[in-house]
């Protein structure tokens, strides 16, 4: 980005402006940076938890293969999702609160026992899937916005504060040069008046004309007369 500035007061006193909202905001973007870090961390282990936890029901259920062929999946349904949305490091993520099933009415006595460890089993591995997406969502949420603010981050550190000082460097730069030769300018003129004001004196002298009747001399001639 392309600082534009002008070498005046005025331009000055914005660029630092500017400057010290970037210095002041930088340790927060960068507090942010790292607790967003420490977050898509925590979620991508939560999901190696998930994706392990999904791959032992998924064994136990392969167990029992031979038996689930006797089961009637349109037993159970699953009927909502409900969720909330939590703020974790400033981002906004959806949180899974509760998996509501519906299950339709089967006859104890007909049906094979092990049929009520069935539905809690495929309530578990349903769940574990749901939750799975949940978290997947929150990390791709979670490290949109670590990108995001690295991005940022390094804008305001690599190119817009040291962009800020050198233009204030060089703005001061000129305008202390500006003084500066404002200061030698005037020390010429006085140099060279008192010059001009002392040759003026030394012909004078020479003359024979006092320095004091210089400026009257005409009026007191006019008085001798």
């Amino acid at each position: 980005m392309a600082i534009t500035y002008q070498f005046n007061k005025t331009s000055l006193q914005g660029l630092e402006k500017n400057l010290k909202m970037r210095q002041r905001t930088l340790p927060t973007l960068q507090n942010k940076e790292s607790a967003l870090r420490l977050e898509v961390k925590k979620a991508k282990t939560e999901i190696k938890e998930l994706d392990d936890e999904v791959n032992r029901r998924i064994k136990d259920y392969d167990q029992m293969l031979a038996l689930w062929g006797e089961f009637d999946t349109s037993l159970i349904h699953v009927d909502d999702v409900r969720m909330s949305i939590k703020k974790i490091a400033g981002v906004r993520v959806p949180v899974l609160d509760e998996v509501v099933y519906s299950t339709k009415e089967f006859s104890l006595f007909s049906s094979p026992k092990w049929f009520i460890d069935g539905f809690e089993q495929l309530k578990a591995i349903a769940e574990v899937g749901i939750r799975q997406e949940f978290v997947r969502r929150k990390v791709d949420l979670l490290e949109y916005a670590r990108k995001k603010t690295t991005q940022k981050v390094n804008l305001f550190e690599k190119v817009q504060i040291p962009g800020y000082q050198d233009a204030i460097r060089k703005i001061k730069r000129f305008m202390e040069d500006e003084e500066n030769l404002s200061k030698s300018s005037q020390k010429i003129v006085k140099s060279k008046r008192e010059r001009e004001a002392a040759a003026e004196a030394e012909a004078q002298a020479g003359n024979g004309v006092p320095k004091e009747l210089s400026s009257n001399g005409a009026s007191g001639k006019e008085g001798a007369l």
